[in-house]
């Protein structure tokens, strides 16, 4: 599984110009699932997620994982991450899961995150999503579970 962070304070996710995913101060996660990822992928990128330290302790150092600071988690599926674009100007998307496989994992890792983490929200696999952010910082990260 791939997915970009970005350490935010504010963002939002809406389909069909309804806001279906909102958080303040916290992690935005861009989600791909690729063909060989299992539930042992989706489990450790979300330990990932929770617990990498982006955000500033006293000192202004990126020493607090979100965990640390009770943030807000908005979890997005978006395929085109598992892009490969190492040749000519179109992407090549073979890598990337097939939907009904890629909705299943996005589910199990939107299962998980709901039991142990406060405050989460998702987008909507397969949906035309607008996602709307204001990136602190900037602090944006790749993460890869394999």
């Amino acid at each position: 599984m791939i997915t970009i962070i970005q350490r935010v304070t504010t963002a939002h996710v809406a389909v069909d110009h309804q806001i279906i995913g909102k958080i303040g101060t916290g992690i935005m996660a861009l989600v791909a699932v690729e063909k060989e990822d299992s539930e042992k992928q989706a489990e450790r990128l979300l330990e990932r997620i929770l617990n990498y330290r982006i955000f500033p302790d006293e000192a202004g150092k990126m020493n607090l994982s979100l965990k640390d600071i009770d943030g807000g988690l908005l979890l997005v599926p978006q395929f085109t991450l598992a892009a490969d674009t190492q040749k000519g100007n179109r992407p090549s998307f073979t890598s990337a899961a097939p939907p009904e496989h890629g909705k299943k994992l996005f589910g199990y890792l939107q299962a998980l995150a709901l039991n142990v983490h406060p405050s989460v929200q998702f987008g909507r696999f397969g949906a035309d999503m607008q996602v709307a952010l204001v990136n602190a910082g900037p602090v944006t990260f790749t993460l890869r579970s394999q």
